[in-house]
């Protein structure tokens, strides 16, 4: 397999165009202060996309409804012949165990957005452990103001640590988790059966061997479980 993804194309209009133009223009501290460009370097970028300058009192803040000039449509055209680089070709021997191959891609992406985590999705209470659970009161207040509770963060963190738990058996430092629940020596041997174009499977003498059959089901439970969350918040994938 080899894929080459290019970076998310970055639109450039009128405003972006201002800017550039005024790169010598000093930051000043603004709302919040936070430093960014003079108010005239923004009302710069008004007049090259509408050819005016919006009055204070009108509300943009859901999209400016004034024309656009011919530099704004011009830039605007451009913007819409611009494609992200993708490139995938696959060989015959990717599919043979996909899923260990998108394994191998999934678990280093999931571990990076740990490293760059800039914010968390709702999860479903019934996906964490209890003691993560906001209480009905801590919900009510979610579902009315937006407040996070304080294990809010913590709940999209556990997810993704259980679905990295799952990825690490099928690509990562876990692959052979079931010889962990084996103990003893394997002494199996095979002898004939009647009628004699059969084996039987029998134990030898040296044979000690013994499975944890019941902690290794609720290791796999927990792997399905991981997989069966990295499809649920599949589009909440983002750092």
């Amino acid at each position: 397999m080899k894929v080459k993804i290019g970076k998310y194309t970055s639109w450039f209009g009128p405003y972006q165009l201002a800017s550039a133009l005024c790169f010598w223009a000093k930051p000043v501290k603004g709302e919040y202060d936070m430093m960014g460009e003079p108010d005239w370097v923004h009302k710069f970028g008004e007049m090259l996309a509408h050819g005016s300058v919006a009055p204070e009192s009108d509300d943009l803040v859901w999209g400016d409804k004034r024309k656009k000039t011919w530099l704004y449509r011009f830039l605007d055209w451009i913007e819409s012949k611009k494609k992200r680089k993708v490139i995938v070709k696959l060989e015959p021997y990717d599919t043979w165990s996909m899923d260990n191959t998108l394994a191998i891609i999934v678990l280093p992406m999931l571990k990076q957005i740990v490293d760059q985590k800039q914010g968390s999705p709702f999860v479903d209470h019934e996906d964490v452990p209890l003691e993560m659970r906001p209480t009905k009161e801590q919900y009510d207040a979610h579902m009315k103001t937006g407040d996070t509770d304080p294990e809010f963060h913590n709940r999209w963190t556990y997810v993704i640590s259980e679905m990295i738990f799952a990825f690490e058996t099928e690509a990562g430092s876990t692959q052979n988790w079931e010889e962990d629940f084996v103990t003893g020596h394997n002494d199996v041997r095979f002898k004939k059966a009647d009628p004699e174009d059969l084996f039987e499977m029998v134990h030898g003498p040296d044979h000690t061997e013994v499975i944890d059959f019941d902690s290794r089901k609720a290791y796999q439970e927990r792997i399905q479980n991981g997989f069966r969350l990295f499809g649920k918040y599949y589009s909440n994938l983002w750092s």
